[in-house]
């Protein structure tokens, strides 16, 4: 039995959040307020959203011996993550700066440091740890080439190409069990072209729609206005199958069988920071347990609308007993 439901392999961040009536345009200054510093990173938020769910999660990433990475490792243990994969050092720990608007709408960028520091030999080094998890998630966080190891290592795992038998994406580990190496998915953010071996170990390949329009690049499909049309276009592409978040109106999902549309929960936004980590996480916990993808969405869209009902990321994340209440 996989020591861990999931693995994380990704970025730890420091965010940075500041509250802004509105989002400055190209040359502008405007006065924000109430600066709060969060831990964050796209990995650590996921790591934190699965375990604070109930998962048996653990977390591949670098941070700096700084005091944004104490903070960091802090907030993982204290949600119960096991941070022994955590490397420190190397560079300062990764610092993403984010606006907030009134409506709770979000702008983000970051400066990696230290999480450009994780690396291809760092990921063969931790083989073991990728084969104790039942589910490895990804983020674009980190070097394209830290990711391409990943899947390398899972294809390794799994002991074939990992492109599926007959290309139905049915050999070791698409069922989430940990057998022959782990179930990989993949949030491609931010988003960067993905070479074919990391598409094709992807089951899902989340996506956004400016995620989904920037890989389908020049493709006819990323024009189209329905989320169907992209998800169609991305599956040619390798992956085994694919969700679309679309926000307030849930998720499409879809693989080579069927296409269907997750509604989500009507709630009041305050701030979305870190919703889409939330969605990943609790995601990529659920099909560790062996649900089916529509199953394990219907469950994630609940935790990506209670998380954007609160401020920050981590702290905004809920646990199993507060999305039953929803």
């Amino acid at each position: 039995m996989p020591d861990y439901d999931l693995l994380v392999v990704g970025s730890a961040n420091a965010d940075l959040v500041i509250g802004v009536e509105r989002r400055p345009a190209a040359g502008e200054t405007v006065l924000g307020s109430g600066l709060v510093v969060h831990p964050g990173g796209k990995g650590a938020n996921q790591a934190v959203a699965a375990a604070r769910l109930g998962a048996r999660t653990a977390l591949l990433a670098r941070v700096g011996d700084d005091a944004y990475g104490r903070l960091l490792l802090e907030s993982q243990r204290a949600a119960g993550v096991d941070t022994a994969g955590v490397l420190v050092g190397g560079a300062p720990t990764g610092v993403a700066l984010i606006t907030v608007d009134p409506s709770g709408d979000n702008s983000i960028v970051v400066s990696p440091g230290a999480n450009a520091r994780l690396s291809p030999e760092d990921v063969r080094a931790a083989a073991a740890l990728l084969a104790s998890a039942r589910v490895v998630s990804l983020q674009l966080e980190i070097p394209l080439d830290t990711v391409a190891t990943v899947a390398e290592v899972v294809r390794t795992a799994r002991g074939g190409d990992g492109v599926g038998e007959g290309g139905d994406g049915t050999d070791g580990g698409g069922d989430g069990t940990g057998e022959g190496g782990p179930r990989v998915v993949l949030n491609p953010s931010p988003p960067a072209p993905l070479p074919a071996e990391v598409l094709a170990v992807c089951d899902p390949l989340v996506v956004n729609e400016h995620e989904a329009r920037f890989l389908l690049g020049d493709d006819p499909a990323g024009r189209e206005e329905a989320p169907e049309a992209w998800a169609a276009a991305l599956l040619a592409r390798g992956p085994r199958s694919v969700v679309v978040t679309l926000g307030a109106a849930g998720a499409l999902v879809a693989d080579r069988d069927r296409t269907a549309l997750v509604p989500s929960l009507p709630v009041k936004a305050v701030d979305t920071t870190g919703a889409g980590d939330a969605f990943t996480g609790a995601l990529a916990w659920r099909l560790g347990l062996g649900e089916d993808l529509e199953t394990a969405v219907r469950f994630a869209v609940r935790v990506g609308a209670a998380a954007v009902t609160r401020d920050g990321a981590q702290e905004s994340f809920p646990t199993a007993e507060e999305v039953a209440a929803l």
